[in-house]
């Protein structure tokens, strides 16, 4: 390879066609996979191979995605949403899913990760899909067949850092750097000498989902671990890109943030802001959980009172400059004049499920009965609801912690560490992440029967009621109060009762739910 004046190397090999494999191999006889792989065949440690991303026979003209306010995510992982595991097999549920009323899908990380099973946070090839789930051109095929039916893709992406397994994407430059510490060791070097080509190589990775693969929507994971003291965050750079390929091919295309800042720059447009779409905004999820459960460990421990899920529900966040006791500090910027389609709220994620010891469901933690009116709540108020795969029928199954390192030092550090974790607060024994029952346990029933056939019925209703009233999607957030126990929240065309605890109160049974049409 022929080096150029910017850093980079490059050479022009003819007759190479889709399939072929290759590496690189350096000049002390190191040879590695392509750090910009669209392909890994055989794992994240052997050679890469060519894909063409143009050779995919589209069917989507005229697909132009959906508004912002109309977006109801369905978050999936797509090794345990089936017991296939695959694209295809995730494929033949999205007429399941039009009829229950998402209307976008939101795919936990598909990039290449050590081994067969991983929530997708470890990997470490950008441009990638994990072979196993079917490759690129499954990918491809997913959101054909996604739009044909009238549903966005949102793709969740990781550019806080990259896994530690099959990761050599620092002997190929200073893509990494000690100016900032992360959680994983040094940062990307989004900010330090030479980082121009380490911004261009992550943004490529982002574009290229929207250009040649037509995602709709991409979710940044955690920006708050994103360290950049650029005159423009990467993040902002990032949205500046969508927006304009956006303008460019006439799509809608969104990018939401993870952010556990509640800092309105991650949604302000610039040059003061990141301009992201929507952000993530636990404090709904927080809110809900510590009051109804009862629990007061880490974060919880600002939480626990109503009065913090209505300011929630009126404004986005909770903390909004208060002082916060997990982080000892005031916490959160104003929310005033902000829209309510800029938040994303949930009564479950991976994060929220799969974060516990046991992967415990917030459905299983609660009495049955409170199922309906907390769904309510999510579906039928001010933000953009997210359900969280199998929510919509009452999954009991839990989400847990599941990896497939094959260096054993590593595979053995995960293990302790999870058990490490969590052997201070009397969890028992947690789930070996490495164990392949782990991962099995993890898998959706889909099942339909009694209880669940009910609950599903329930989340049909709510999004028929959503989709029917308008003014849900507005820039108005609702006029919400909380008396005792039962939560009223009011808008132009009706009002949402939903009382939360197991007596009767405010002319509603326990745990039961209304909607009045407005005076």
């Amino acid at each position: 390879m022929e080096p150029d004046s910017k850093g980079g190397f490059s050479l022009f090999r003819p007759g190479v066609t889709a399939g072929a494999t290759y590496g690189y191999r350096f000049e002390d006889g190191r040879l590695r996979p392509d750090p910009a792989s669209r392909r890994q065949p055989q794992g994240v440690h052997a050679p890469s191979a060519v894909f063409d991303p143009q050779a995919f026979p589209w069917s989507d003209e005229g697909w132009t995605g959906p508004p912002l306010e109309s977006l109801v995510f369905y978050e999936l992982h797509v090794g345990t949403f089936t017991q296939e595991g695959t694209l295809a097999a995730a494929a033949r549920y999205l007429p399941d899913l039009v009829a229950l009323g998402i209307t976008c899908v939101e795919l936990m990380p598909l990039q290449p990760f050590p081994g067969d099973r991983n929530w997708g946070y470890d990997g470490v090839y950008s441009y990638a899909i994990h072979e196993s789930y079917g490759g690129p051109e499954a990918f491809q095929r997913f959101i054909d067949e996604a739009h044909r039916l009238g549903v966005a893709v949102c793709l969740d992406v990781v550019y806080n850092h990259l896994g530690p397994e099959g990761n050599y994407l620092g002997e190929f430059g200073p893509y990494f750097s000690p100016r900032h510490h992360s959680p994983w060791g040094d940062s990307i070097n989004y900010d330090g000498e030479q980082s121009g080509p380490v911004r261009q190589f992550m943004l490529g990775a982002a574009l290229q989902w929207v250009r040649d693969f037509h995602v709709d929507a991409l979710r940044l994971d955690a920006v708050h671990a994103i360290a950049d003291d650029s005159p423009r965050h990467i993040v902002g750079e990032m949205c500046d890109a969508v927006r304009a390929l956006a303008t460019k091919t006439g799509r809608q295309i969104h990018v939401v943030a993870e952010s556990a800042l509640n800092d309105r720059k991650v949604i302000e447009p610039p040059p003061g802001g990141w301009g992201a779409s929507a952000v993530w905004a636990d404090d709904f999820h927080h809110a809900v959980h510590a009051w109804l459960t009862g629990e007061r460990t880490s974060y919880y421990v600002d939480f626990g009172i109503p009065e913090q899920l209505v300011k929630a529900l009126s404004d986005g966040w909770t903390y909004q400059g208060q002082y916060s006791q997990f982080r000892k500090r005031p916490h959160g910027t104003l929310t005033t004049g902000l829209g309510p389609s800029e938040f994303v709220f949930a009564l479950q994620n991976h994060d929220q499920v799969g974060n516990r010891s046991h992967g415990a469901r917030l459905y299983t933690l609660l009495p049955r009965e409170c199922w309906p009116p907390l769904a309510a709540i999510l579906l039928l108020g001010p933000a953009l609801p997210l359900l969280f795969m199998g929510e919509e029928y009452g999954e009991t199954r839990p989400f847990l912690y599941f990896t497939s390192h094959s260096d054993p030092d590593l595979a053995k550090a995960v293990s302790e560490g999870r058990r490490r974790e969590f052997s201070a607060t009397g969890a028992g024994d947690v789930p070996d992440p490495q164990d392949v029952a782990t991962f099995i346990a993890s898998k959706l029933t889909h099942r339909r029967d009694g209880v669940h056939a009910e609950m599903l019925k329930v989340y049909k209703q709510l999004l028929e009621l959503r989709r029917r009233h308008r003014d849900i999607i507005s820039r108005e957030w609702p006029q919400v109060s909380i008396s005792g126990r039962v939560l009223s929240m009011a808008r132009s065309s009706f009002t949402l009762r939903a009382n939360l605890g197991p007596d009767a109160a405010g002319g509603l049974g326990p745990w039961a739910w209304d909607v009045l049409p407005a005076r």
